[in-house]
């Protein structure tokens, strides 16, 4: 058994054997693994984890002021109800919450550190994934009935940065949020940050407080609104019910709210827009020019809407401390950057909040009796599972709302499944569309950046049902009671089985 921040060590002629491997030990990991124990506690699993700690993205990112950019009532889980004083919740603090999650249902025993998932191939004739890994550079294999993918959907390596031309001449120091080196000092410096997404609006005003002066440095303005740092009605839900009912009903309201903002964003975007102008002209300066700076071309919602707590942002822009500039980028120059209206910004430090770079299943190699599986080229299964692929699951959360809202019921969705494979003694299922021609639309409904770099490379979704990938998490929740689970599912027993000295269960 592995303690955190160890690696796995294992013979290598020894072949760990589950019934169920999860990779990645982050928001969505955690919580697969508590529903599969919940409802099929007699299942073994384990849990593979490249990094060396619990966290996934509340790990990798270690950048000044991070945070959830959606309420924790909702980004939290609903069996482990959050009791923190913010409804934004820090990193520092989402890590920990984490941690202790894992710690208190026993998941971090079932975790193993330091191993780097590259490729998985179903054998169809055993019904069983064998998956392919390197620990410290050596090969480890393990075998597993069921394969749950909860890897996130960007490339943990390295972020998107653009081609700066003269950007080796600056004199100064560049990083990437991603990458965020632990001694970076802008104490008293000059601080341009490209981007204006949501690393970007929480980045200048937590750098402001110590920087010269902060610039956000955009090519294009996004959408902005505002949520206290403090749900006051959930903290008066939290004293006077109690916890399980008052997040029951915490959750339902926050979700309840976003989803609603959302429709409406997408119903009426012009009042839309105006009210989220209508709030950036109320707090900023009066001679502020905001329509060139917080008056996107596009409609609320084409592109994910960022949230600042208690409008730190535009306070920060107020005292003078941060500023936005609108424009392009020409080049890098010794001092900082020169820009294509031909006015330059100072820089003693410049940070690219470019975008992450989108990665579909966390960059592992899938494999069906040897032929390759190309996820673009297939169809998603109730956005959780691969048409023709046995026994995978994929989370993806939603982007228009807090990631473990969907997490959750595609975690509850799998031990389901499981439940209802070992019960019928089925070894394998998988989605199939029996032929049947399907309209194919984009599986994410946003003209981002990130995602119109790399959309061809994420599964199909269909307007057909059960090949939806909807950004409602009402209808979903509906959807997850009544479904049937034989649904547009092939099942079946293996030809042959395995025997078990094939695999050491260690």
């Amino acid at each position: 058994m592995t303690q955190a921040g160890t690696s796995e060590t294992r013979s290598e002629s020894a072949v760990e054997f589950r019934d169920v491997l999860i990779v990645g030990a982050g928001l969505s990991g955690i919580d697969a693994a508590y529903r599969l124990q919940e409802r099929n506690p007699g299942l073994s699993y384990a849990i593979l984890e490249r990094r060396q700690a619990i966290g996934g993205t509340w790990d990798l990112f270690r950048y000044p002021g991070v945070r959830s950019d959606s309420d924790i009532y909702t980004l939290s889980y609903p069996f482990r109800p959050w009791d923190g004083e913010k409804s934004i919740a820090d990193g520092d603090d989402i890590r920990q919450y984490l941690v202790d999650a894992a710690a208190e249902y026993g998941i971090d025993e079932k975790i193993r550190y330091g191993v780097h998932v590259l490729s998985a191939d179903f054998d169809t004739t055993v019904d069983r994934w064998t998956v392919e890994t390197e620990i410290d550079g050596k090969p480890v294999t393990y075998q597993a009935r069921f394969f749950h993918l909860c890897t996130g959907y960007y490339d943990y390596d390295g972020g998107y940065t653009p081609d700066f031309a003269g950007i080796d001449r600056f004199g100064g120091q560049v990083v990437h949020p991603q990458k965020w080196p632990e001694d970076l000092d802008y104490a008293g410096k000059k601080v341009v940050v490209i981007g204006s997404g949501a690393t970007a609006i929480t980045l200048i005003p937590s750098m402001s407080r110590d920087a010269e002066h902060v610039t956000m440095l955009q090519r294009s303005p996004t959408y902005i609104t505002v949520l206290p740092s403090v749900d006051k009605v959930a903290h008066t839900l939290q004293k006077r019910l109690p916890a399980p009912l008052a997040s029951k009903i915490i959750r339902g309201k926050n979700a309840g709210i976003s989803l609603a903002f959302y429709l409406y964003c997408r119903r009426f975007p012009d009042s839309a827009r105006a009210r989220l102008r209508g709030l950036a002209k109320r707090i900023l300066p009066d001679d502020f020019d905001v329509d060139t700076h917080f008056n996107p071309t596009y409609n609320p919602w084409d592109q994910r809407l960022c949230v600042v707590p208690d409008a730190d942002l535009f306070r920060a822009i107020k005292s003078g401390k941060a500023g936005i500039v609108t424009d392009t980028i020409d080049s890098f120059d010794e001092t900082g950057i020169r820009l294509s209206s031909g006015d330059h910004l100072d820089a003693d430090v410049v940070v690219t909040a470019t975008g992450l770079q989108l990665q579909v299943f966390g960059g592992i190699s899938l494999a069906v009796d040897g032929e390759k599986v190309t996820p673009g080229e297939r169809f998603l299964y109730r956005g959780r599972m691969l048409e023709g692929v046995p026994n995978f699951a994929w989370t993806f959360g939603y982007t228009n709302a807090s990631w473990t809202l969907r997490a959750d019921l595609t975690s509850k969705a799998v031990a389901d499944l499981l439940h209802y494979m070992d019960s019928h003694g089925y070894t394998h299922a998988y989605p199939d569309r029996g032929g049947k021609e399907l309209p194919d639309v984009p599986m994410v409904d946003l003209s981002s950046g990130y995602v119109a770099r790399s959309a061809g490379a994420l599964p199909k979704a269909s307007a057909d049902k059960p090949w939806t990938v909807r950004a409602n998490v009402v209808l979903d929740a509906i959807d997850a009671k009544r479904d049937k689970i034989t649904e547009s599912m092939t099942f079946g027993r293996a030809p042959k089985s395995v025997p078990q000295r094939d695999a050491v269960h260690s």
